[in-house]
This record gives C-alpha cells, sequence and structure tokens, in this order.
C-alpha cells in the first residue's frame, strides 16, 4: 500500500498536474505560456454516452490531454479531430455515431449518439476564463455562452449580478439567461448556441495537518473540492506538506472563524491532534449552516466529545447530524485508506445535495 501511495502522490505532483487543476486552469495556463489548445465539450447525446452533457477535455498542441469526455475510441477520434484543427483554429461540432454497429465494429462499451463542440482556447477569451476560475472556486452562480455562427466563436460569462466578461451581450439575452443560473445541465440551442451554468466548486476545510489530511487533501483535490488546510502550527500546515491545497490558514483555532465564510456550499472535516481542540472546532462549526461536518476518532472518544457539547446545550438533532465516527465504513487503518473513506463520504452527500 505504502509504495502504491508514493506512486500515486507522485503521479499527483508530476507534469502537467492534471489531477489537481480544473480544465479552465489548464486552458489559462495554455494560455499564459502561448501554447495552443482545442476545448472538447459534449454538447448533446442520445442513449448510453459514456459521459454527461459539459463534460469537458482539453487538447493541447504537444498532444497532452487533459479531462475526459468519457475514454475509448469517441475519445480517441475527438483527439484526432482536434489535433488536425488545431493549426486552423476553426470551430468544428464533431458528430459521434454509436449506434449498436458502431459499438460492435469498434469495441465501444456504449451505444447512442453524441455531438461534440471542437473550440480553439483564444488569447482575445482569456478573461472569460480566468474569470470562469473564479466564479467556480468562489462560489458564484455565473453561466457561460459559447455561440459558433459562421465558424466565428464568440464566448461570453455572465454572473449572478450581472456582470459579463468576453463578447458583448443584448440586454434581451442577459434577462433570459438568469433562467439558467440554477440549473446544472448544459443546454444546446439553434445548432449554434451552447449555454453552461457553471458548476461551484464545494469547498472542504480540514482542521488539522497531521498525516490523514496530508491524503485527505490529495485525494479531495481529484475529485475537485476546494481544499483548505488549517492548523496553528506552521511547521505542519504550509506548502511542502500540502501543495495541492488551495489555501493553507496559520491561525489558532479559536481564533480563525473570525475569517472564515462557512456556508451551505462547506463541507468540515474535524481531524485536529487532539480531543480539547476537536471539540472547540465542533462547537464552532455546528453554528453554521454546512453541507457536512464530520470528526475523526474512536467511538470512545465521539462520545466523549459529544457529550460534553450535550452538556453545554448543543440540541440533540444538531449532535445527531454530525458524521462521527467519520467516513464510510470500509474497514480502514491506514491514513491512506481513512482518507478514502471520509472522501468516499464526502461525495455522497455532495451527490445528494445536486
Amino acid at each position: 500500500m505504502e509504495v502504491f501511495w508514493k506512486q500515486f502522490s507522485t503521479n499527483l505532483t508530476d507534469g502537467h498536474r492534471m489531477f489537481k487543476m480544473s480544465i479552465y486552469d489548464c486552458v489559462v495556463k495554455y494560455l499564459n505560456e502561448g501554447k495552443k489548445g482545442i476545448l472538447a465539450t459534449v454538447v448533446s447525446k442520445e442513449g448510453a454516452a459514456p459521459r454527461e452533457e459539459g463534460a469537458k477535455m482539453l487538447v493541447g498542441e504537444d498532444e497532452k490531454t487533459y479531462g475526459t469526455i468519457g475514454g475509448g475510441e469517441l475519445e480517441a477520434k475527438v483527439i484526432r479531430e482536434a489535433l488536425e484543427l488545431m493549426e486552423s483554429s476553426n470551430v468544428k461540432l464533431f458528430h459521434a455515431r454509436m449506434d449498436a454497429k458502431a459499438v460492435e465494429d469498434e469495441g465501444m462499451l456504449c451505444g447512442g449518439n453524441v455531438d461534440v463542440l471542437l473550440e480553439p482556447i483564444l488569447e482575445r477569451h482569456k478573461i472569460v476564463y480566468e474569470n470562469i476560475q473564479a466564479c467556480e472556486k468562489k462560489g458564484r452562480r455565473a453561466v457561460v455562452v459559447t455561440r459558433f455562427r459562421k465558424a466565428i466563436l464568440q464566448k461570453s460569462l455572465i454572473d449572478h449580478d450581472g456582470r459579463i466578461w468576453g463578447d458583448s451581450l443584448e440586454k434581451e439575452e442577459v434577462t433570459s439567461l438568469r433562467d439558467f443560473w440554477n440549473e446544472h445541465r448544459v443546454r444546446f440551442m439553434n445548432g449554434d448556441t451552447v449555454i453552461e451554468p457553471l458548476s461551484i466548486f464545494s469547498n472542504l476545510y480540514i482542521f488539522g495537518a497531521g498525516h490523514v489530511s496530508q491524503f485527505l487533501s490529495q485525494v479531495a483535490k481529484l475529485v475537485e473540492f476546494n481544499v483548505t488546510v488549517i492548523d496553528d502550527r506552521k511547521d505542519f500546515a504550509n506548502k511542502d506538506r500540502f501543495p495541492e491545497a488551495d489555501t493553507i490558514i496559520v491561525e489558532d483555532f479559536n481564533k480563525v472563524f473570525d475569517t472564515l465564510d462557512l456556508t451551505t456550499n462547506s463541507y468540515i472535516v474535524i481531524v485536529t491532534r487532539g480531543h480539547s481542540h476537536d471539540a472547540l472546532v465542533l462547537e464552532k462549526c455546528i453554528e453554521k449552516q454546512t453541507s457536512y461536518i464530520g470528526m475523526i476518532g474512536s467511538k470512545r472518544k465521539v462520545r466523549m466529545v459529544l457529550e460534553y457539547l450535550k452538556e453545554k446545550g448543543v440540541r440533540k438533532e444538531i449532535l445527531e447530524s454530525i458524521y462521527a465516527p467519520i467516513g464510510i465504513d470500509i474497514n480502514s487503518e491506514t491514513p491512506q485508506e481513512i482518507a478514502i473513506s471520509i472522501v468516499a463520504q464526502l461525495i455522497k452527500v455532495r451527490g445528494l445535495r445536486n
């Protein structure tokens, strides 16, 4: 297990760091480096296609790929198409036919038909991609509008406050786009317009910077949590130990809540170094409206902390909503296994919310 995890951790920090970066992080990185790329987006599908609408993959001029639109023969075809488009910077709607005969002939695992939009990443749209990054990570609702009429690519971002980046939009269009802010699915309209409500990143706050936290941070980034690590020891909470974390805060556990913006899109994992810290953090967290609060510990430790809070007047229904002991029961023992069990539970709770 230890050997596997060392290799796994090396893959996380090697090369283009694809596991740590969102598609839009990768797009901005390519633009900053003056590199070309083609962004592939599944805009419509029929039948049992491997990925849903909105699935994305970036194909770089260096032939590296980031993200996935389903793998297999479909993805291989899209990569070939993207590389052919690279020099021309044209836009193309790629139709993939995956009916029963095609599935049998080409060894695919899924049937169905898929439309994939292939668009060049352009310097003039860099401000759009940068603000998509910001909206996703800060939890701001927004909609991306992509048009490719007569091979001319237009791209705009409008957020919940009505701010627009990129190509201009008519006032009537801005008004109509308000209907899409709270949706999750991509709309492909009129054969030339893609409307994408942004996915808002789930914010994971890890209290404690020990061994479990190190692996928890890595695995959580794989499944697109925005990770904040909090500890009062700078020798533990630092970029050397948590290179993939989005934010690291070195602060007293009692004081840090004055600066945290905990919302219904926040997930709390309490893995501090002692009972007193756990109890303090838990007491502070239960005052907030968050999606998830979990605390590590044996059944005895958990019972002691919850009894302490019960004696302080915390309501029974609130205490019963806490995930403690934390994680899905997979007989985990090592820090790596515990981290996987916790992230599995986070995924489950996030899926129920969506």
